[in-house]
């Protein structure tokens, strides 16, 4: 059994789907820990409400190996799944956990990725450039913002009236069908 961390900044719908797709279906993995750096966020409430472990730290916390590593180790963590987590990832995680840490990106990477770009900064982004479709990108973590090898796309068409909310539900959409059956391919289909 492979032990997931899921790292979180927002309400937690993709982390809760996680946890649900693999604390309740033994699939070769579960979801023992959520780790956010906002205290109100709304993956707090969600992941107690599910069972999951979660602890909240600082952002300094994040960044210092003396901090974060053992409560990693505690939970005994294999796999580290970002869903909604704003900061970049130190150094001494991605090289602790090389191609054992992935990220989800509401966009087709390489376009409407890197710093500051995520979720309704990237829907905006989308509709100014006048694309005709978008979709998720589940790659791995590197040092850079959306950067990592890919692992998995899906697309969605576009409408010329779409708005933010339209484009934000069709990702969503995709997000809650694909993410955690892709997470299992990668690492626990093996």
């Amino acid at each position: 059994m492979k032990n997931i961390a899921v790292f979180a900044s927002g309400s937690g719908s993709n982390a809760e789907n996680l946890i649900r797709y693999f604390n309740e279906n033994q699939r070769g993995a579960k979801v023992n820990l959520v780790i956010c750096n906002k205290q109100n966020a709304g993956v707090v409430d969600r992941s107690k409400r599910l069972g999951v472990d979660c602890v909240i730290l600082t952002k300094e916390q994040i960044q210092d190996p003396e901090a974060l590593l053992p409560i990693l180790g505690f939970h005994n963590t294999d796999i580290i799944v970002l869903a909604g987590f704003l900061l970049l990832i130190p150094q001494f995680l991605i090289d602790r956990y090389e191609n054992r840490i992935v990220n989800i990106h509401p966009a087709l990477l390489p376009k409407f990725g890197g710093k500051g770009m995520y979720g309704r900064h990237v829907h905006e982004a989308v509709i100014n450039a006048g694309e005709n479709e978008t979709g998720i990108t589940i790659h791995y973590v590197n040092g850079h913002y959306d950067s990592g090898d890919i692992i998995f796309q899906a697309q969605v068409s576009l409408s010329p009236d779409d708005t933010v909310e339209d484009v934000e539900a069709k990702v969503h959409d995709l997000e809650q069908m694909h993410f955690a059956q892709v997470i299992f391919d990668t690492f626990c289909a093996k």
